[in-house]
């Protein structure tokens, strides 16, 4: 058989994988040219947004396997669900994936899933990994920080039964009484959050052509492995500060035996004194507690080789904040001591040990308020919250890190938290919303989220703001969002002040979002205004995003129906924005209120252009909502023109559930 005619029949075999959902791999090439991606998309459809990271991303589905491609899939509570691009490798003992270096490497980053324990807590299983052939490494890959179930806060027990059994359950539409029993329901009850990641270094410098396989042993515990994706990069030698004060100088275990909490301490005051930075050599170091930092700047010699690990530690009893746990943690003073202030953190890893959904619990990564600080560099993951603020704080720099693997949020300005700035960081496998401002109480203001890359978060959104003045989202990459959320969402809710000044939204990307509202049963928009407490007015405008392969809308503007004749949302301009691919509408309005649309051009546009409930009221002026047509609106689908002539300005359109229409894959423009 020749070359040339083997590729074809390997084509084949990837396209009928793909059309079914699932399907052998095992033609694809050895020989093939590594398929680089970035959010599972050609780099070229999102160039110029998302963080500029130094990593490359190759998704499994596109290596050579001789396991299964499993996917496309956007139902929650499924392995392809949450796997970037919605697609993954499903390996049994054995089996393997082969990728390509790109670009010269010398370490990984390996996305993967396995199967839980029976009665939950996770299993750990083996996964072989070799270069060219030989070189031979292993990981040992661990389920105990996935595999959540239930209902929220969640449990790690899949045999539990609901933890709110007079709450209403959407998979049987039904409200059970507080005083009956619960409705049986099937066990485990809502599986999810299936995914972690692990980091490798290879040892040495590989060249870009040579072979990276992962093989899951013949003798794996684990009944499957599912290999997401592959993360190559180049990471350059330790950086090594000779004056600082060296924690190990202070009786810091850089071998991770013994707690070095109290060794930090020392050296952070010891600094302190001498106007020294503190150093943080490579090593692993265990620290169980928060490290409270301020006026100091702590340098690890980068995130590969400084790790700050801790465990998670049950307090008896409670602390005085409400925690019930402690953990690893840097913490400013709190905001009501003051705060802190002149903090720089830079280079180091920190993990955690948090395998549940406690609110109450401090026990996020980075945490307290922070003025006038920096945080650079960091690998953070296993954390409640990867990074959380309670302000009145102002003029925090937070650029560079990766945030992955969270219980909650990777980041969360909550409280007056002021003319600080969130840039470049990746995200990916958050619990809750990947970045958040949150207006509890206290107002934020003046705040960016500029090229950041969130993806994959399993619950809620990947970029949201609560309320606030004067706030900028833009340059962001956000994919693949999974459920109760989006990409995007401009919310009036979780008694967040009001929306006040300005809020530009701006030059971002969206793919696979526009999810299903399980609670609702109707689907939301790759970005949405939720009014629920209160009514959205302020100056809002949304420019230059690109809304790739929506599974249902592209923009949502909705309240809730208990409220729906009190709030509104009212003028937000649309302008210069691309929509390639809706499952249903290009706009879904179920608000009263107004919005105006300029230059917005979509194309495969799987239902009306247009979706117009207004406040459910139907009166026979029209619609409670309406659109203003400034010019420049092209294209559309089968249905025609996304927005005609007879929808201006407020035609009732009102389809409740629409049939939807999968869109094709993005393209070039």
């Amino acid at each position: 058989m020749s070359r040339s005619f083997t590729a074809v029949l390997a084509a084949a075999a990837v396209a009928v994988s793909t059309v079914l959902g699932g399907g052998s791999a095992a033609l694809a090439q050895d020989g093939a040219a590594p398929v680089v991606t970035r959010a599972a998309l050609d780099p070229s459809l999102v160039s110029g947004r998302g963080a500029r990271v130094g990593f490359v991303e190759q998704e499994a589905e596109n290596a050579t396997t001789d396991g299964t491609v499993i996917g496309p899939d956007r139902t929650p509570y499924t392995l392809p669900s949450e796997a970037s691009g919605r697609k993954a490798v499903k390996l049994t003992p054995g089996q393997h994936v082969e990728f390509r270096l790109p670009s010269a490497a010398n370490a990984i980053t390996v996305r993967y899933s396995i199967p839980d324990a029976t009665g939950g807590g996770g299993i750990t299983a083996p996964l072989d990994i070799t270069v060219n052939g030989a070189a031979k490494k292993s990981m040992t890959l661990t389920s105990r920080y996935s595999w959540l179930y239930n209902q929220y806060p969640f449990t790690n027990d899949p045999n539990a039964d609901l933890l709110h059994p007079d709450w209403w359950i959407t998979e049987c539409s039904c409200v059970p009484a507080a005083t009956t029993p619960a409705p049986a329901i099937a066990k485990p009850f809502r599986p999810f959050h299936f995914y972690d990641e692990q980091r490798l270094l290879l040892g040495r410098t590989y060249r870009a052509g040579d072979r990276v396989r992962l093989t899951v042993p013949a003798a794996s515990t684990a009944a499957w492995t599912v290999i997401d994706l592959l993360d190559t990069e180049l990471v350059g030698a330790p950086r090594v500060r000779l004056v600082a004060a060296n924690v190990l100088a202070f009786g810091a275990d850089p071998l991770g035996r013994r707690d070095s909490a109290d060794a930090f301490d020392r050296a952070i005051a010891f600094a302190r004194r001498n106007h020294l930075k503190v150093y943080l050599p490579p090593g692993t170091y265990q620290v169980n507690r928060h490290i409270i930092v301020d006026d100091v700047t702590i340098e690890g010699a980068g995130s590969w080789y400084t790790i700050v690990k801790g465990r998670e530690v049950a307090l008896e009893p409670p602390a005085p904040d409400g925690s019930v746990h402690a953990g690893v943690g840097f913490y400013g003073k709190d905001a009501s001591a003051g705060g802190s202030r002149n903090v720089h953190l830079s280079g180091f890893a920190i993990e955690g040990d948090v395998r549940e959904r406690v609110d109450t619990d401090q026990v996020n990564g980075i945490g307290g308020a922070m003025s006038d600080s920096t945080v650079d560099g960091l690998h953070l993951r296993h954390t409640k919250v990867g990074m959380w603020f309670d302000g009145p704080m102002t003029n925090l720099r937070i650029t560079g890190n990766v945030i992955v693997d969270q219980i909650a949020d990777a980041l969360n300005f909550h409280t007056g938290v002021t003319n600080s700035v969130v840039s470049d960081n990746f995200v990916r496998n958050t619990g809750d919303d990947g970045l958040a401002m949150w207006s509890e109480r206290t107002a934020n203001a003046g705040n960016t989220f500029d090229h950041n890359t969130v993806q994959s978060p399993v619950l809620a959104n990947g970029i949201a703001v609560y309320g606030g003045a004067d706030t900028t989202v833009s340059n962001n990459l956000i994919a693949d969002p999974v459920r109760e959320g989006s990409a995007i969402q401009v919310g009036s809710r979780f008694g967040a002040e009001a929306f006040t000044g300005r809020l530009s939204i701006r030059d971002n990307t969206t793919v696979r979002a526009g999810t299903f509202e399980l609670n609702w049963k109707i689907g939301l928009g790759a970005i949405w205004f939720y009014a629920l407490d209160k009514s959205i007015d302020a100056e809002i405008e949304v420019r230059g995003d690109h809304y790739l392969d929506s599974g249902y809308n592209a923009i949502m503007l909705v309240s809730e129906w208990a409220v729906k004749d009190l709030y509104s949302i009212a003028n937000v301009r649309f302008k210069d924005i691309k929509v390639d691919g809706t499952g249903t509408s290009v706009v879904s309005a179920r608000v009263k209120g107004s919005a105006s649309f300029e230059n917005v051009d979509a194309r495969n546009v799987g239902a009306v252009g247009v979706n117009n409930c207004g406040s459910f009221n139907f009166p026979t002026t029209g619609s409670e909502f309406s659109l203003t047509d400034l010019g420049g609106n092209d294209g559309g689908g089968t249905t025609g023109p996304w927005l005609a002539a007879w929808e201006l300005p407020n035609t009732i359109t009102c389809d409740d559930r629409p049939p939807v229409i999968v869109p094709p894959a993005p393209s070039p423009w």
